[in-house]
Protein backbone atom coordinates (compact mmCIF):
# COMPACT_ATOMS: atom_id res chain seq x y z
CA UNK A 1 0.00 0.00 0.00
CA UNK A 2 1.24 3.56 -0.97
CA UNK A 3 2.28 5.24 2.17
CA UNK A 4 0.69 8.99 2.21
CA UNK A 5 2.14 11.72 4.23
CA UNK A 6 0.19 13.72 6.80
CA UNK A 7 0.99 16.28 9.02
CA UNK A 8 -0.88 17.19 12.37
CA UNK A 9 -0.20 19.72 15.08
CA UNK A 10 -0.79 19.17 18.49
CA UNK A 11 -1.73 20.88 21.08
CA UNK A 12 -5.45 21.31 20.25
CA UNK A 13 -5.63 18.83 17.78
CA UNK A 14 -4.34 15.60 19.04
CA UNK A 15 -4.41 17.10 22.93
CA UNK A 16 -6.32 19.50 25.31
CA UNK A 17 -4.32 22.58 25.11
CA UNK A 18 -3.58 24.76 27.74
CA UNK A 19 -2.51 28.36 28.02
CA UNK A 20 -0.25 27.45 31.17
CA UNK A 21 1.68 25.41 28.76
CA UNK A 22 1.55 21.07 28.80
CA UNK A 23 4.22 20.31 30.54
CA UNK A 24 4.46 16.82 31.15
CA UNK A 25 2.85 13.39 30.09
CA UNK A 26 0.19 13.41 33.36
CA UNK A 27 -1.04 16.99 32.01
CA UNK A 28 -1.19 15.31 28.16
CA UNK A 29 -4.48 14.66 27.88
CA UNK A 30 -5.71 13.71 24.40
CA UNK A 31 -9.10 14.57 22.70
CA UNK A 32 -12.07 12.92 22.42
CA UNK A 33 -11.26 10.53 19.30
CA UNK A 34 -8.12 11.77 18.31
CA UNK A 35 -6.15 9.20 19.36
CA UNK A 36 -8.14 6.53 17.00
CA UNK A 37 -8.38 8.78 14.53
CA UNK A 38 -4.21 8.86 14.20
CA UNK A 39 -4.78 5.35 14.72
CA UNK A 40 -7.60 4.66 12.14
CA UNK A 41 -5.23 7.14 9.47
CA UNK A 42 -1.59 5.30 9.84
CA UNK A 43 -3.28 1.65 9.68
CA UNK A 44 -4.87 3.10 6.18
CA UNK A 45 -2.02 3.33 4.62
CA UNK A 46 -0.63 7.08 6.13
CA UNK A 47 2.60 8.40 7.42
CA UNK A 48 1.18 10.09 9.95
CA UNK A 49 3.46 13.27 11.62
CA UNK A 50 3.67 16.03 14.07
CA UNK A 51 5.05 19.21 14.04
CA UNK A 52 4.32 21.44 17.04
CA UNK A 53 5.81 24.50 17.94
CA UNK A 54 6.90 24.04 22.02
CA UNK A 55 8.12 27.50 22.81
CA UNK A 56 7.81 26.06 26.44
CA UNK A 57 11.07 24.74 26.24
CA UNK A 58 12.81 28.42 25.39
CA UNK A 59 10.44 29.50 28.27
CA UNK A 60 11.62 26.84 30.30
CA UNK A 61 8.45 25.44 31.05
CA UNK A 62 9.15 22.08 30.27
CA UNK A 63 12.74 20.27 29.28
CA UNK A 64 13.60 17.70 26.52
CA UNK A 65 12.98 14.89 28.97
CA UNK A 66 9.44 15.75 30.09
CA UNK A 67 9.02 16.44 25.85
CA UNK A 68 10.14 13.29 25.29
CA UNK A 69 8.03 11.64 28.20
CA UNK A 70 4.67 13.37 26.59
CA UNK A 71 5.77 12.30 23.33
CA UNK A 72 6.24 8.59 24.94
CA UNK A 73 2.51 9.11 26.19
CA UNK A 74 1.06 9.60 22.67
CA UNK A 75 2.96 6.71 20.56
CA UNK A 76 1.90 4.46 23.11
CA UNK A 77 -1.80 5.27 23.13
CA UNK A 78 -1.95 5.42 19.25
CA UNK A 79 0.11 2.06 19.53
CA UNK A 80 -2.29 0.56 21.98
CA UNK A 81 -5.23 1.50 18.76
CA UNK A 82 -2.97 -0.07 16.18
CA UNK A 83 -1.29 2.90 14.66
CA UNK A 84 2.01 4.61 14.46
CA UNK A 85 3.42 8.34 14.39
CA UNK A 86 6.13 8.22 12.08
CA UNK A 87 7.84 11.22 13.18
CA UNK A 88 7.74 14.05 15.75
CA UNK A 89 9.30 17.47 15.17
CA UNK A 90 8.90 20.42 17.38
CA UNK A 91 10.25 23.91 16.92
CA UNK A 92 11.58 24.86 20.57
CA UNK A 93 11.84 28.33 20.20
CA UNK A 94 9.98 31.79 21.82
CA UNK A 95 7.62 33.76 19.56
CA UNK A 96 10.52 36.79 19.10
CA UNK A 97 13.22 34.35 18.37
CA UNK A 98 13.28 34.71 14.87
CA UNK A 99 13.81 31.36 13.52
CA UNK A 100 12.88 29.46 10.77
CA UNK A 101 11.09 26.71 12.14
CA UNK A 102 8.32 28.03 14.55
CA UNK A 103 5.32 28.31 12.76
CA UNK A 104 3.44 30.23 10.90
CA UNK A 105 6.72 29.86 9.21
CA UNK A 106 6.82 26.39 7.58
CA UNK A 107 10.57 25.01 8.79
CA UNK A 108 9.03 21.90 10.49
CA UNK A 109 6.74 20.85 7.52
CA UNK A 110 9.94 21.33 4.77
CA UNK A 111 12.09 19.74 7.62
CA UNK A 112 9.59 16.77 6.97
CA UNK A 113 9.39 16.84 3.72
CA UNK A 114 13.03 16.72 3.37
CA UNK A 115 13.59 13.74 5.72
CA UNK A 116 10.61 11.90 3.34
CA UNK A 117 11.97 13.16 0.21
CA UNK A 118 8.12 14.26 -0.52
CA UNK A 119 6.97 17.37 -2.12
CA UNK A 120 3.98 18.89 0.24
CA UNK A 121 1.81 19.54 -2.55
CA UNK A 122 -1.43 18.63 -1.55
CA UNK A 123 -0.06 17.08 1.58
CA UNK A 124 -2.94 17.58 4.87
CA UNK A 125 -1.25 19.62 7.87
CA UNK A 126 -4.59 19.75 10.08
CA UNK A 127 -4.03 22.11 12.52
CA UNK A 128 -6.43 24.62 14.92
CA UNK A 129 -4.51 28.20 14.55
CA UNK A 130 -4.07 30.70 11.77
CA UNK A 131 -0.07 30.01 12.22
CA UNK A 132 -0.84 26.14 11.47
CA UNK A 133 -2.45 26.78 8.52
CA UNK A 134 -0.41 29.69 7.17
CA UNK A 135 2.60 27.54 7.63
CA UNK A 136 0.66 24.65 5.74
CA UNK A 137 -0.31 27.39 3.21
CA UNK A 138 3.35 28.87 2.71
CA UNK A 139 4.63 25.28 2.08
CA UNK A 140 1.96 24.50 -0.74
CA UNK A 141 0.85 21.74 1.69
CA UNK A 142 -3.14 21.47 1.68
CA UNK A 143 -4.13 23.32 5.43
CA UNK A 144 -7.13 21.70 7.10
CA UNK A 145 -8.79 23.35 10.48
CA UNK A 146 -10.62 21.57 13.20
CA UNK A 147 -12.02 23.25 15.50
CA UNK A 148 -10.82 22.18 18.47
CA UNK A 149 -8.23 23.80 20.73
CA UNK A 150 -8.20 27.74 18.92
CA UNK A 151 -10.30 26.39 16.13
CA UNK A 152 -13.57 27.78 16.91
CA UNK A 153 -11.98 31.17 17.09
CA UNK A 154 -9.57 30.96 14.18
CA UNK A 155 -12.40 29.99 11.99
CA UNK A 156 -13.95 33.47 12.78
CA UNK A 157 -10.55 35.20 12.29
CA UNK A 158 -9.57 33.73 8.74
CA UNK A 159 -7.90 35.93 6.37
CA UNK A 160 -8.98 36.47 2.81
CA UNK A 161 -6.56 34.08 1.28
CA UNK A 162 -7.46 31.16 4.11
CA UNK A 163 -11.54 31.23 4.09
CA UNK A 164 -11.51 28.12 1.49
CA UNK A 165 -9.82 26.25 3.69
CA UNK A 166 -11.33 23.24 4.62
CA UNK A 167 -13.06 23.28 8.50
CA UNK A 168 -13.98 19.81 10.34
CA UNK A 169 -15.22 19.55 13.98
CA UNK A 170 -12.33 17.65 15.02
CA UNK A 171 -9.78 15.47 13.92
CA UNK A 172 -11.97 12.31 13.96
CA UNK A 173 -14.05 14.01 11.42
CA UNK A 174 -11.43 15.52 9.43
CA UNK A 175 -9.65 11.93 9.51
CA UNK A 176 -13.39 10.18 8.30
CA UNK A 177 -13.43 13.06 5.06
CA UNK A 178 -9.34 12.03 4.09
CA UNK A 179 -10.42 8.20 4.65
CA UNK A 180 -13.01 7.80 2.21
CA UNK A 181 -10.47 10.12 -0.50
CA UNK A 182 -7.60 7.31 0.18
CA UNK A 183 -7.52 4.52 -2.16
Amino acid sequence: MARRLIILDRDGVINKDSSAFVKSADEWLPLPGSIAAIAALSRAGFTVTVASNQSGLARKLLDRDALRAIHRKLRRLVAADGGHIARIVVCPHGPGDGCACRKPEPGLLHRLARFYDVTLDGVPVIGDSLRDLQAAARAGARPILVRTGNGVKTVTTLPDELRAVEVFSDLAAAATELLGEHP
